[in-house]
Order: C-alpha cells, then structure tokens, then sequence
C-alpha cells in the first residue's frame, strides 16, 4: 500500500469515528502527518544536490551511515524509513500532553487507533496542544505539555529523518534512529511502557555498539557522562514520584496532601540543584525544572525505563544476540498484560541475583 493509499485510509477510517471531538483530533493527526511525509526529500537527492549546504550534507553522511548500521549490525528493518529528511521549521515535531489528577501520579490513557490505549495525546501544533491541556486543568488534572523529536509510524509509513532530532548531534540522531526502528520490530497496542522500555534497550545496545564503530574517545566519553547524568536524574524524579505515590495512599485530608505535596517539589528542586553540582556544569536538565512541576510531569518520564532492567536482563541471557532477542520479546508480545509483567518480573529478578 502508498503512502496516498494510507493517508485515505487513515483519513477515512476517522470519519467512521463517532463525536465530533475524535473526528478532530484525527483529523489533525492525519494532516500533521502528511505535511511531514509531503516536504520530506530523498536524503540520497540532497546529497548529490550542489547547492545543499555543506554542514546538512555532512549531517546527512552521518545518517546514512547509522541507517546502514543498524540494520546490517543491529539487525532492525532495511526499509525506506529514515532514508528522507524534512526540515519543519521547529523544534519539535509533535507535542504530547500528559494528564494525571491533582493528588495522583498515575497516569491519565486515551484510546487511538492502530496504537491503542496510551498515557498520552499528540498534536502536530503545540497551540493546540495547549488548549487541550488547558481543557483538562479547568477539569482539576495536574497537565504537562512535552515537546517530541520524533514519532514512529511503526512502518506504516516511511518515516523521515527531521530537522527536529537533526540539530541534536550525531550521537543523538543515531540514539533516535534505532529507538524508532525497534519500535517497527515489536510494539504491543496499550502497553507503553513495555514498547518504550524495549526501544530503550535496543537504543541502548545499538549506541554502545555504534560509539565503538563510529565515535573518536572524546565523544565516548561524553556520550557516556550525559548518560550517567541522564539515569541520575531519572531516578531523582523517580525517587520523588514516589514520595508523592506514598503521600496519596495516606488517608489525609486533600488540604493536607496539597500542602505536603509542595514541599515534595521543593524538596525535589533543591536535590536538583544539589545533584547539579557534581555534574561538573552540565546544564541539559535546567529547563525542565524551570517549568512547572507537577504529577502529570513527574509521571511522565515512568514511561520510558522502568522496564529497561528486564529487558537488559533478557538480552544478557541471549548473549547479546540481537536477533535472538527479538523473537524473545516478540514472544513476550503475544502474551496478556499480566503474563508479560509477570515474564519481565522474572527476569529483572534473576539480573539482582
């Protein structure tokens, strides 16, 4: 099937939608994307184009090279994906909104097609965005509005490499890349954090293979330290999640919980800070702070590792053996919800022995 083929499809498969407020919000999805898909160029065409600029065309050297690289050594799809670049004109290509009710860390879901049940809603225009998630606090939800480098299609479509996880750097484009091309491999309709778990490992994986092949020791060691900082900061923010989980199980009064709850942000704020220090300067996390913290953005950031410890687990037992792996998780995949959690506990289990 084409791509024009898909868009109709998809197109028409809203219209069957009942209630206004779903027909919207497709529709926006689907115009969103084809504006994406329509100004994308084969990367092969601007290379060979004179008057491409000299910075983009090395850019787009480098990711070719990750493309080949991932699927010849990480064993993910030899598609079209990732073989086209669209330049958007800004710096996130969709914005999700995050919902999670005031003296609660979990999160709100809304069912879509194709992906099923998700903690999440996208929009192509972060205006929009907005005034969504402007719906929701008036309706007394905590709401976090996150802007996205990048979003799988899941192969139905041939995802182009963009402007918005371009300007990142070499390393972050090649983390992207094999991130969304695992998500073509297995992803399960209503189990985030299963398939954002997965896509982190194999992200993982891929990245510690590509700085060997690909990066000089500088740049390993700096792809290495902005890790660390990342899993830091991971788990300061998950630490705190769970003080505030604990403080809403308790059977105080909701003035209460809401007095506590900001001294917990406070409190989260200053280990912030305290953290920062060691950092030696690193300033990637500042403006995450700066804005508003709340549950919704708190919970957010659960949805990408918790499970990337079984899934490390998983892959150990394999050798590290890419392709064994995948028919591991894409058994996995096959079983319910619970059987699953249950597998994945397992496996986390037997990695703390």
């Amino acid at each position: 099937m084409n791509k024009s083929v898909r868009i109709v499809t998809l197109y028409i498969l809203a219209l069957l939608l009942p209630g206004c407020a779903n027909f919207g919000y497709y529709a926006q999805a689907v115009g969103g994307h084809f504006k994406v898909v329509g100004s994308a160029r084969p990367i092969q065409e601007i290379l060979e184009d004179p008057a491409t600029d000299s910075s983009l065309r090395k850019k787009l050297e480098d990711v070719n090279a990750a493309r080949k690289f991932a699927s010849r050594e990480l064993a993910l799809h030899d598609n079209q994906s990732y073989r086209s670049y669209a330049d958007l004109g800004r710096p996130f290509v969709v914005w999700n909104v995050f919902a999670a009710p005031e003296l609660s860390v979990e999160l709100e879901k809304w069912c879509l097609l194709f992906v099923g049940c998700v903690n999440y809603r996208g929009y192509f225009d972060r205006n929009e965005a907005e005034r969504y998630a402007s719906e929701l606090r008036s309706k007394g939800f905590d709401t976090y509005v996150g802007g996205v480098a990048a979003y799988s299609t899941l192969g139905f479509f041939d995802d182009p490499v963009l402007n918005t996880f371009l300007r990142l750097g070499e390393m972050e484009t090649a983390r992207i890349i094999f991130h969304e091309l695992a998500h073509q491999l297995v992803y399960v309709k209503g189990d985030t954090m299963f398939n954002e778990s997965f896509a982190a490992t194999v992200e993982n994986e891929g990245m510690q293979r590509w700085l060997t092949h690909a990066a000089n020791p500088a740049q390993q060691q700096a792809y290495t330290e902005r890790q660390q900082h990342k899993m830091q900061f991971m788990q300061l923010v998950a630490r705190y999640r769970d003080k505030l989980r604990t403080l809403y199980a308790t059977p105080d009064s909701a003035e209460e919980k809401r007095r506590v709850k900001t001294e917990i942000i406070a409190d989260l704020r200053q280990a912030y800070a305290e953290l920062k220090m060691s950092w030696g300067g690193d300033t990637a996390y500042d403006k995450w702070f700066k804005q508003d913290l709340n549950n919704a953005k708190l919970a957010s950031l659960s949805l990408y590792m918790q499970l990337v410890p079984a899934f490390e687990a998983l892959l150990e037992q394999e050798g590290h053996d890419l392709p064994r792996f995948y028919r591991r998780v894409s058994a996995l995949a096959e079983l319910s919800k619970a059987e699953r959690s249950a597998a994945l506990d397992g496996y986390r289990g037997s990695a703390r022995q």
